[in-house]
């Protein structure tokens, strides 16, 4: 599932071990025939997808006159990482990587280190009359152009926008409509009104089997639900998939000042509510330990229904097989609370990161830096998009007909995306590897249906869900993907934000389910000594000064 770029901008987080190690490289990589391209991407063998016998691939093959040849790595972001360093300190890596997002893409950082070594070439003078999709989408989304300018200035890659509107407020609670019918029960609007279906859910066998082995709530990581919870007491940002500091998702912003939330008061309040509902057995043990399967073998439970809230994006926990157990989850609008009822929105970061997912390095020649704009151009494009992302026209998408209706229904429907095994679709597409300029626009286009209980109305179902969200945003979201910090600075702050950051989640689990005391004075003194001891003082001051040089 997931919003899930920000996993994997953080393997490109070990600036100085990938991109210190090209000292050593040659300069003149040995290279390939003009018409052989090498290409760095990762490939999800599980699903059956090889790059080498792809449909993409050959369409590619064929249109450019070009041999492809891959060096792959898995869709696990820290394994993808770690071959991507070794690939480039070896000094013969390929003429390009074509990374995805949320796996493992270069950071700001590394470009401009990258860039300035001459390991990867600026695109600047490559982009133009012959990249008019590319340049279009420039020009259609100017944050698209943004978001690939480096912090010098140029553009060493290009990243993927992917306007992801479900994605950009992913702290939602689900909560299964059918058990609330049963108790007669309406959907909670306050922390303490939860708290009481929570308890009806634990103690009045809403599933009618006579036996008490309901899981009021639940989640995968803990952190998104803790999020969602966190919010009504204070501005939170979601946790998820950040042990590795991929994202300052710690930090608000109070009357212009970079803050550091855990350290204030309203925190601890939302935390000791947290705590109360565990201390309770409202949540349930494994959620901040659990991973996705072990959420799903609960939400497919063979013994019948037994969750009846989850902290999570979308639904994802019910196999959709089970559609009668799926359709009766539905989203529960954010909880109004001391700090109103503030939704996470993720902003910049909902499905494009700073950073790039393709690049052209220095072993390649001017032939093939042409022709891998005219790929890049191509994958940019409306047909170039439909083919590399999702696969075969009438196999794995087909145009629209009469009478189809678009995800938003005030655009004209362009595509419909047809339901086959991922491993089908995979053979045939590059998947997220070619989405590169999925904008509101494409995304929203692609019929779906009306009937949001149906697999076929499944994206319906969470951008519908999402309105719900929409609009509660907190006037204390601290912009993050609108600041740059760069050189040595840059460095420094990827030690301490992945320190602070990956000690939150952890205190905050802790907290939660009691190995620290958040009503004991001296447990929070010690919580903030941490802090402290970790780099946050120095934290917020690069963040503040780097935000103040923004404005």
């Amino acid at each position: 599932m997931t919003s899930r770029f920000t996993r994997a901008a953080a393997a490109g987080a070990a600036l100085a071990v990938s991109a210190g190690a090209f000292a050593a490289c040659s300069s003149e990589p040995e290279t390939t025939p003009d018409d052989v391209i090498t290409i760095f991407a990762p490939q999800d063998t599980g699903q059956g997808q090889d790059l080498e016998d792809n449909a993409f691939t050959k369409v590619i093959e064929e249109k450019f006159d070009v041999d492809l040849q891959f060096e792959t790595t898995t869709w696990d972001g820290t394994a993808a990482a770690e071959k991507r360093q070794i690939s480039l300190a070896s000094g013969d890596y390929p003429d390009a990587y074509m990374l995805i997002p949320w796996v493992d893409q270069f950071s700001g950082d590394e470009l401009v280190k990258l860039g300035g070594q001459g390991v990867i070439l600026p695109l600047d003078d490559l982009i133009g009359e012959d990249t008019p999709n590319l340049t279009a989408a420039f020009e259609k989304e100017p944050g698209f152009k943004e978001l690939a300018t480096s912090a010098d200035g140029k553009i060493w890659g290009i990243p993927a926008w992917n306007d992801c509107y479900h994605c950009s407020y992913p702290s939602k609670l689900w909560m299964n409509s059918a058990w609330l019918d049963t108790l007669g029960l309406e959907q909670p609007t306050t922390p303490e009104e939860l708290r009481t279906v929570l308890e009806a859910f634990k103690t009045q066998d809403p599933n009618g089997n006579g036996e008490a082995d309901e899981i009021p709530l639940s989640g995968a990581g803990g952190v998104s639900l803790l999020t969602y919870l966190l919010n009504p007491f204070v501005y939170t940002a979601e946790m998820y998939s950040n042990a590795e500091g991929v994202t300052p998702a710690s930090l608000g912003a109070v009357d212009g000042k970079v803050t550091l939330q855990p350290t204030r008061d309203e925190w601890r309040d939302g935390i000791a509510y947290a705590t109360s509902l565990y201390e309770d057995g409202l949540i349930d043990e494994g959620t901040f330990t659990q991973n996705g399967e072990a959420l799903i073998a609960k939400g497919g439970s063979a013994e019948g229904v037994i969750l009846g809230a989850v902290g999570i994006m979308h639904p994802w926990f019910v196999p959709l097989a089970q559609e009668d157990r799926y359709t009766q989850y539905e989203a529960v609008p954010p909880l109004t609370g001391p700090a109103g009822s503030n939704a996470f929105w993720s902003g910049g970061g909902a499905g494009a990161a700073p950073g790039a997912t393709f690049v052209i390095t220095n072993r390649s020649s001017e032939a093939k830096q042409q022709k891998l704009m005219q790929i890049l151009d191509f994958m940019v494009s409306y047909e170039g998009h439909l083919q590399g992302e999702f696969g075969v026209e009438g196999v794995n998408w087909v145009r629209p007909e009469e009478g189809d209706v678009a995800l938003d229904e005030t655009l004209e429907p362009n595509f419909e995306v047809v339901r086959v095994p991922t491993e089908e679709t995979l053979t045939n597409s590059w998947g997220p590897i070619a989405q590169f300029f999925s904008d509101a626009e494409f995304r929203n286009s692609q019929v779906t249906a009306t009937d949001v209980d149906t697999p076929e109305g499944y994206e319906r179902r969470f951008f519908e869900a999402t309105e719900l969200y929409e609009g509660h945003e907190s006037d204390e979201l601290f912009p993050y993907w609108e600041v740059d910090v760069t050189g040595e600075t840059a460095t420094e702050l990827a030690t301490i934000q992945t320190n602070v950051e990956n000690f939150v989640v952890q205190a905050s689990a802790e907290f939660v389910t009691g190995v620290r005391d958040i009503e004991s004075d001296e447990d929070w003194a010690e919580f903030q000594q941490n802090l402290t001891e970790l780099g946050a003082d120095r934290y917020v001051e690069i963040y503040q000064e780097a935000w103040d040089a923004s404005k």
